[in-house]
């Protein structure tokens, strides 16, 4: 139960409206370029109440606390800067029943791992931490802020669930191709965040609200909590000396209007807005009708990338990381083979599946690390989202925890005892569960009996708060060795929930268990399936027979415009198709398990180095170079196998086909081979490494877009001067001068700093010295940058990368 049910049911009632800008404002009260804008909540509450006020007075029912970079790592008094910046907002309310403080929580600053340093419990509990001191201050609700990842936001969301009962509401900042800078598009964010039952959600700040206004499509189409909204007043300029932006009060509320009119139910405003851009924008919102999103029935799970949507196409779930009848897999968990099980990930990932199915149950390994292991390690080199599949309460919930995304759960059944410990599970960290046919007296021979045990789980799932929806129903498909009517009675159970609305999958090879030839029978099993509206399939992908049906279904159903995936698919296939063994054991080991690393990079003309990288597989990467030290130049190693590689991913990146995590991953594996090329290289090519220097600027304590470029940088084999966070222009300017380092990159993500990385230009003007300056940050654009005297803006790590490499002729 919500503490402040008040604020929730209103919100049912009526449109409410968050605050806008802070920042700008202070700036215009006295805060100094540098200064950290949240001490001024100790230091100067009367301003800070202030502005508070004004924007309570502006119609603003959604104030919140001057706290978006506090934390412990950033501040020992954490606890103090949270409760005095909620008593700034708490007094400006003036206990009036219609004006609610909330505490806002922005990103830590740094990225989760795999991709940082962060562990996801480290960023719980310093994100616990924070709603602790909130809850003690008396915060109405919390708004979790500005992020831009899907993992932190994850965290951010499990300490709020964890450390409060507080309503919890979600805003992501997305890029401009609709996407976190981690890679996930709105879909993917509503799918997990309605999964872990976050009480709104929604966007903000990086553009204004016409560009935020191009993302609303998909939160009309997949969200049924409330929808935030709170864009920039456009984008920064320079005019006269002072930074402004370039959509008014006046061209911003017509814009939030639309917003809201396309489902915008919570609305404010972000950098550059003002009390006068709230008022302007709630006089004319008011006068519309208000609803709030109706309930959607999309079956969805994602990844941190993307959402899966059960029921639009056929949904293709690989079989090939579980352990039954496959003994190389059961030696890789014995072992802890991680790069096996990488491996078959990888492939079925390039095989075509949409879903990753991760069973790694086996007596004699601790299944609740191994599948943490598996699931941290599966989504470091695949976007794909994962079933976590196992009969362990205490596994499920070690993968679902940590995993990134909502992810599809193997299974529930419909035992009492099960469910009771499945489910809560399943309400805590969001899923979408495969509910197998099993009741108190195991599984049913008539199709009636699994179809009323579906209906039982469904119902019992729904007092657990669990959605219809969240449900996919296993009718089990029984060998017809020893049953005949084990397909028939499967198929009646799939053909009359379909024909309800509710989803299934089955495990579509076990229909063939114990018979030979087995893809004769489960190539028409699965098409019989299909054609009675089975939306899911756990399934080997290296069967030709499965994957000819699956092409063909999709092409004859109208769900492949102009037949152009058949086509493809087609085209692709080999000369000869392998026959798959037939046997009781399982149907494809000899298939999968027989090509090497070194066979898929000679199918595609590339080296298992380059491949590598490309598949972002540091320790396979660092092992392939070793290798190839002893056969080739060590200059050739790098200019004909690790750059190309990182030109590969990093073309992918820019053309939205990759994403960071991917970018990264494979930065660090070039990195890691480099290190083993480096050893190599004669001692004078090593002591000229190209340097590039690296800082946040003064007053920034947010280092994020930094370390990806220097990861990067490093990559490609540059010479990273990393001068850290909140670096003064004095500080940058020595080293540039006791270096010699022509290269500078600065950055910044707080618009109150963005005076001081023009001061830092401007003194690396004055030494005289032909120092190239490219800058990068959310608050920036190529405008700006050219009038605070930057040599080039860079929208992405990689266009920095592609800067230096042009300054040293590379």
């Amino acid at each position: 139960m919500k503490k402040n049910n008040r604020l929730l049911e209103t919100i049912k009632q009526k449109r409410l409206y968050f605050d806008g800008g802070l920042g700008s404002l202070l700036q215009g009260m006295g805060l100094q370029p540098g200064e950290r804008p949240e001490l001024w909540s100790i230091t100067k509450p009367e301003k800070l109440e202030a502005v508070h006020r004004a924007y309570y007075e502006a119609g603003c029912n959604l104030v919140v606390s001057n706290t978006f970079g506090v934390n412990r790592e950033k501040y020992e008094n954490y606890e103090e800067l949270i409760e005095a910046g909620i008593n700034c907002v708490k007094a400006a309310a003036g206990g009036k029943p219609d004006r609610f403080a909330g505490f806002d929580m922005g990103p830590l600053g740094k990225m989760l791992e795999p991709i940082g340093s962060c562990s996801f419990e480290e960023a719980v509990s310093i994100f616990a931490d924070n709603v602790k001191a909130a809850v003690k201050s008396g915060a109405d609700f919390i708004i979790i802020e500005t992020m831009n990842d899907a993992y932190e936001t994850k965290a951010a969301v499990v300490a709020a669930k964890e450390n409060s009962d507080l309503p919890i509401f979600v805003s992501n900042a997305y890029d401009e191709r609709g996407r976190l800078m981690t890679g996930a598009t709105p879909g993917a964010m509503i799918a997990m965040l309605e999964g872990l039952g976050v009480d709104a959600l929604g966007m903000n700040c990086s553009f204004g609200p016409d560009k935020l206004l191009e993302i609303m499509g998909e939160f009309e189409k997949y969200a049924s909590v409330p929808v935030i909204v709170m864009p920039n007043a456009g984008l920064p300029e320079m005019v006269n000396g002072k930074m402004t932006y370039n959509i008014d009060a006046e061209r911003f509320s017509e814009y939030m209007v639309e917003i809201a009119q396309k489902g915008g139910t919570l609305l404010g405003g972000c950098c550059g807005t003002t009390p006068e851009y709230m008022r302007k924008m709630i006089e004319k919102v008011e006068k519309l009708p208000y609803r709030i999103p109706e309930k959607k029935n999309y079956t969805m799970v994602s990844s941190y990338s993307h959402e899966v949507v059960m029921g639009e196409s056929p949904v293709l779930i690989g079989e090939r990381i579980n352990p039954t009848g496959k003994p190389k897999l059961k030696e890789a968990l014995k072992t802890n083979n991680m790069e096996y099980i990488l491996t078959e990930g990888i492939r079925q990932d390039e095989a075509g599946v949409h879903i990753l199915d991760v069973n790694v149950g086996l007596p004699e390994i601790d299944e609740p690390k191994m599948m943490k292991d598996a699931v941290r390690a599966l989504q470091s080199v695949s976007d794909l989202p994962l079933q976590i599949d196992t009969s362990d309460p205490e596994a499920m919930e070690a993968g679902m925890r940590i995993y990134n995304g909502k992810p599809l759960v193997n299974s529930v059944n419909g035992k009492s005892e099960v469910m009771d410990s499945i489910f809560p599970i399943v309400k805590k960290y969001g899923g979408t569960v495969i509910a197998l046919t099993i009741g108190e007296d195991g599984i049913p021979d008539t199709a009636e009996g699994r179809f009323n045990i579906a209906m039982d789980i469904i119902k019992r799932a729904s007092e657990y708060g669990i959605d219809s929806k969240d449900i996919i129903v296993d009718p089990l498909a029984m060998t017809i060795s020893s049953n005949q009517k084990g397909a028939r009675v499967a198929l009646e159970v799939v053909k009359k929930l379909s024909e309800m609305g509710i989803k299934t999958s089955m495990g579509v090879s076990n229909i063939s268990f114990g018979l030979p030839e087995r893809d004769m029978i489960n190539s028409v099993f699965f098409a019989n399936a299909l054609e009675r509206g089975m939306n899911c399939a756990i399934m080997n992908p290296f069967s030709e027979a499965m994957m000819d049906v699956y092409y063909a279904f999709r092409a004859l159903n109208c769900m492949d415009e102009n037949c152009l995936e058949y086509i493809g698919y087609a085209e692709r296939k080999p000369e000869k198709s392998v026959k798959i063994p037939s046997g009781a054991a399982d149907n494809s080991e000899a298939v999968s398990n027989n090509r090497t690393a070194e066979d898929d990079a000679a199918n595609c003309g590339k080296s298992a180095l380059f491949d590598s990288i490309l598949k972002g597989m540091k320790k396979k990467s660092a092992e392939e170079a070793a290798k190839l030290v002893n056969e080739e130049e060590p200059l050739n190693i790098i200019n004909n196998h690790i750059v190309p590689s990182l030109n590969e991913i990093g073309k992918a990146f820019e053309e939205g086909k990759a994403y960071l995590p991917q970018l990264l991953l494979s930065a660090e594996a070039a990195s890691g081979a480099f290190e083993v090329v480096r050893e190599k290289l004669p001692k004078k090519e090593n002591d000229t490494l190209q340097s590039v220097i690296l800082a946040t600027v003064k007053g920034d304590i947010h280092d994020i877009g930094k370390n990806i470029v220097k990861v990067l940088l490093q990559s490609y084999g540059f010479n990273v001067i990393d001068l850290g966070k909140d670096v003064s222009p004095e500080t940058i300017r020595d080293k540039a001068v006791e270096t010699g380092c022509c290269v500078v990159g600065l950055s910044a993500l707080m618009t109150t700093t963005v005076p001081a990385m023009k001061d830092t230009i401007s003194l690396l003007r004055k030494t005289g010295k032909d120092i190239r300056v490219i800058v990068g940050g959310a608050v920036l654009n190529e405008d700006y940058s050219k009038l605070i005297g930057a040599d080039k803006y860079s929208p992405d790590a990689m266009d920095t990368v592609r800067f230096a490499r042009e300054y040293y002729g590379n």
